[in-house]
């Protein structure tokens, strides 16, 4: 099943994405909440409720998408962790160790940007990267959860552009300024549950294209630390709650490794291809033209 996350008369709605288009979910099954953490707090049941009611229900027509605003599938995650050189190919570029244990930075809700929204080249840096990623979503609480349930916890997946802005991002030792500009983290623009992937959306090809040039390609079985294994080693240290975000990670080719390094700028397009869930796709502007345009 896919769902998306969208705005209509500045209301945040959740619809289903089917052959027809976007199919509001308040037409489906009145009365469910209209974000996805809220949804997903009811439990593994009501994806089957949806399901069923999806199947008997009359023709429903799908919202016009022109009077709609796509969202993240997620806006306001209690918790957004991310995974830094967690594909053995990007460390050995960025000339770091193979890590023995998960690399984790914090993003905030004030960086994401939906898909088809700008992905905004700053001011102070034209060092504006690009990390094609993916996203798992945590669906029940997991505390000192072991690997081989871990998956158990994860409601579904979805995709992750983790826009760096690489020299901040190397100013201090830890990474959060670098990786938290306003609308630099592209995240959209389905949420897949898990029952529609492989276990751990693993054995998936993953792909980040600039200007229709592929940039960056791996599969998710190249990750060092898989889900399962995340959410042991995080739910050992800290509680992973319903809607919380982990973002996974990218494999090589990244912008700042090349010669001369690659930047995304002004009038780019870039796109992050993950087998089975979708693409992932975001214009460049620079931060003055945003302001003049607003």
């Amino acid at each position: 099943m896919r769902l998306v996350s969208y705005e209509r008369h500045a209301k945040p709605a959740l619809g289903l994405r089917s052959s027809e288009g976007i199919l509001p979910l308040a037409y489906i099954v009145p009365g469910l909440p209209d974000t996805l953490p809220a949804l997903l707090a009811l439990g593994p049941s009501v994806m089957a409720q949806i399901a069923k009611a999806h199947r008997d229900a009359p023709q429903i027509k799908a919202v016009d998408a022109g009077v709609i605003r796509l969202l993240p599938p997620i806006t306001q995650a209690g918790k957004i962790l991310c995974l830094g050189l967690n594909y053995a190919d990007h460390a050995a570029e960025s000339k770091q160790a193979r890590p023995d244990f998960p690399v984790i930075f914090l993003r905030a809700n004030t960086s994401l940007v939906a898909h088809g929204q700008p992905i905004v080249r700053p001011l102070q840096s034209s060092a504006l990267d690009f990390e094609g990623e993916l996203v798992a979503v945590i669906g029940r609480t997991a505390r000192h959860v072991k690997r081989d349930v871990a998956l158990e916890h994860i409601a579904g997946y979805s995709i992750f552009n983790d826009a760096s802005i690489r020299d901040y991002q190397l100013r201090t030792p830890q990474w959060t300024v670098g990786k938290n500009f306003d609308a630099s983290g592209a995240f959209g623009p389905d949420f897949v549950t898990s029952d529609a992937l492989p276990a751990g959306a693993a054995g998936l090809a993953i792909e980040t294209r600039l200007n229709g040039a592929v940039m960056q390609s791996a599969n998710t079985s190249d990750m060092i630390f898989g889900v399962a294994e995340t959410v042991e080693l995080l739910s050992a240290c800290m509680t992973l709650e319903v809607g919380d975000v982990l973002v996974m990670g990218t494999p090589a080719g990244v912008g700042a490794a090349r010669k001369p390094p690659v930047w995304m700028k002004p009038g780019d397009v870039v796109e992050v291809i993950i087998e089975d869930i979708g693409t992932l796709s975001n214009p460049i502007v620079a931060e003055d033209e945003q302001a003049r345009a607003a």
